[in-house]
């Protein structure tokens, strides 16, 4: 089979733990959800003064199948995980600020709204000092092959312009994270990875349009940006499990999925045969 990632956007994510697919779904369809959230907000979508807050993170209320409503993205996720047949098809109850349920053949309508604030004057580029600069994954303590957030995924549901609120991203940080992880052997706790911003040179401010998606490997840091546009943001960003944690001392060097690849590069080595000194601690129950 063709794979959907292109040879540029193969090596984009290898040197930079990222790749963009464009126009993934219509804007048609994306305004459905979105005019729907603002119904559900009690917001009017064409009254700021009605917008009190600077963020939401929104409930789900609509669900749909990946391969249906965007099969290119669906492929392309695919691509990077190493293959369909080794993602999780069990839909997981977890404990997390943000979801409750994770099925990672899904996208729902739990939007992140980042609504206008200040001015554009006011507005900065990313850097070591933004604020809340974290590694996506509450539910679990996290190790170098962690199977929870194999993947993590920025989809733009409405159109994200410079200043427009986009998700700021430290490339190098994959590095860090993945050489920290190494070391700790026993686990790492989720709010124990923001210090490591302060070893990170290289910052991106993501942007697009609407019905993009960015694939991100899951030791990425990244932060929300203000939004210093006159238009609110809506993105969602779930994770995708794999069945079995990442394999990175595959026999066979073919085998090794994309994201597996970017760690092993990552930390300078062509395989690693990693074992956990610690139980993995998961904090979940399987719904179906």
């Amino acid at each position: 089979m063709k794979p959907a990632l292109s040879d540029s956007q193969t090596q984009h994510f290898l040197d930079h733990g990222y790749a963009t697919i464009k126009n993934v779904f219509t804007r048609e369809f994306a305004r459905q959800w979105t005019d729907r959230a603002f119904e559900r907000l009690g917001y009017d979508p064409d009254d700021p003064s009605t917008w009190p807050e600077e963020a939401v993170w929104m409930d789900r209320e609509n669900a749909a199948p990946v391969k249906e409503i965007a099969p290119r993205a669906w492929a392309a996720m695919c691509d990077v995980v190493g293959g369909e047949d080794r993602i999780e098809d069990r839909i997981l109850e977890i404990e997390s600020r943000h979801f409750t349920t994770i099925n990672s053949f899904e996208w729902c309508d739990a939007f992140i709204v980042n609504f206008p604030c200040g001015t554009k004057d006011s507005w900065a580029p990313p850097s070591s000092t933004s604020r809340g600069w974290h590694k996506d994954g509450s539910f679990f303590r996290h190790f170098l092959d962690s199977r929870e957030q194999a993947l993590l995924t920025v989809l733009y549901w409405s159109d994200v312009a410079h200043k427009g609120g986009g998700t700021f991203i430290a490339p190098d940080s994959i590095r860090h994270v993945a050489r920290f992880l190494r070391e700790h052997r026993e686990g790492v706790q989720p709010n124990e990875f923001g210090a490591l911003i302060d070893r990170c040179e290289d910052f991106v401010e993501l942007t697009g349009e609407t019905g993009d998606l960015v694939i991100l490997h899951p030791f990425m840091l990244h932060t929300r940006s203000r939004n210093r546009s006159s238009y609110a943001r809506f993105m969602t960003n779930s994770p995708i499990v794999l069945r079995e944690p990442m394999n990175l001392d595959r026999s066979d060097a073919d085998e090794f999925s994309l994201v597996e690849r970017t760690t092993l590069r990552a930390l300078g080595l062509e395989r690693l045969d990693f074992r956990p000194t610690a139980p993995r601690d998961e904090r979940w129950t399987v719904v179906r």
